[in-house]
């Protein structure tokens, strides 16, 4: 059991290593000038991943904003099971994103997804549309990199497959867009 911990705690180590310093800048610099412009910025994943969509929402919409004083108009997609399951009944599983993204989404928009494969049927067309409609689209995804990682204008891929690990590095990504605005000084002002 303990040589499975330490090395669990290695490969996690390694996982964290993987992260991309100068996309997550990117993205940080992308947040802020979605909140300078009143852009909206939708987020939304599934199973693990919209857990961590979810808490991102709730931090940058809470967390961020109360520092800032202005708020970001931010909305995790996965939230209103009302909507998922109509829009799944109705249509289609696959269409449970992109029908929320249709009726709410504007060119210039953020559209952020949480992925470990990057190959999901609903987060891949989602992403689509928004691609298609000039919304800017950002696909965190893990070591198996997916379809997303082709067609996101953005992307920053963790160096696992495994799932625990991959999605514990997306929320500390997640984690760090939201702290940025909260404890990096030239980003309050």
């Amino acid at each position: 059991m303990r040589d499975w911990i330490a090395n669990y705690i290695e490969a996690q180590k390694a996982a964290l290593d993987s992260i991309p310093v100068d996309q997550v800048e990117s993205i940080i610099q992308k947040l802020k000038k979605a909140h300078t412009n009143g852009q909206k910025i939708f987020v939304f994943g599934n199973g693990g991943s919209a857990s961590n969509a979810s808490h991102f929402a709730t931090d940058l919409g809470k967390g961020a904003s109360d520092v800032l004083g202005k708020s970001f108009n931010v909305l995790s997609l996965n939230d209103n099971v009302s909507w998922i399951t109509a829009i799944g009944n109705d249509y289609a599983y696959e269409d449970i994103y992109l029908r929320q993204l249709q009726n709410y989404g504007q060119s210039g928009d953020v559209v952020l997804t949480f992925s470990v494969s990057g190959d999901s049927p609903n987060l891949v067309k989602a992403i689509d549309w928004a691609n298609e409609n000039k919304l800017q689209t950002v696909a965190f995804v893990g070591g198996k990199r997916g379809k997303l990682f082709e067609i996101s204008s953005e992307t920053i891929v963790i160096e696992d497959t495994h799932y625990g690990r991959a999605e514990d590095c997306q929320m500390g990504i997640a984690h760090m867009l939201c702290y940025a605005f909260m404890e990096v000084d030239e980003l309050k002002g």
